[in-house]
């Protein structure tokens, strides 16, 4: 690997929010695009640095590749994760790095912390349907699907697919 796995530094909040919520926006993955209620929720690096644990990939020249939200469950950032298991949010990779193992190496990260944590069983997350890409990073991972799970953030708009690996 070119890159490095570790924790975001609070100089690189501003532009970890961007980097997020591009990859989301260009990728058409926000309905409401710059309208969308989560853009700010996306672009708040801070508050979840604070409240879970915001992964970046960054290469040799400092350049961030990528980020990703841990939280154990129960946490803030936790949306389906249960007592015993661990989440990740937000996966993204910016497109000048697509194709580099950047996303696999952000989500290994997340599967070595659940695998850390005293009594985590499983890490769970959610993804939007048309994610195609990430969904083969998380089958190739062993994450399979847990329809049972599914859940819709805003009513009436397509549900989020449920992913989950033992761990």
């Amino acid at each position: 690997m070119d890159f490095t796995i570790r924790a975001v530094r609070p100089e690189e909040y501003e532009e970890v929010g961007e980097l997020t919520a591009r990859a989301y926006l260009d990728d058409g993955h926000l309905t409401f695009g710059e309208d969308d209620d989560y853009l700010p929720v996306m672009r708040d690096v801070a508050r979840r640095a604070v409240e879970a644990e915001v992964l970046v990939a960054v290469d040799p020249a400092g350049t961030l590749l990528g980020a990703v939200t841990f939280t154990v469950g129960g946490g803030e950032w936790a949306d389906i994760a249960g007592p015993d298991e661990a989440e990740f949010r937000l996966l993204a990779v910016t497109r000048a790095a697509r194709g580099r193992g950047v996303g696999e190496a952000l989500v290994r990260a997340c599967v070595d912390r659940a695998r850390a944590l005293d009594g985590c069983v499983r890490l769970v997350l959610s993804t939007q349907d048309r994610m195609t890409d990430a969904h083969r990073i998380y089958r190739r991972l062993g994450f399979v699907r847990v329809p049972g799970r599914d859940w819709s953030p805003v009513p009436g708009l397509s549900p989020l697919w449920a992913f989950s690996l033992d761990t």
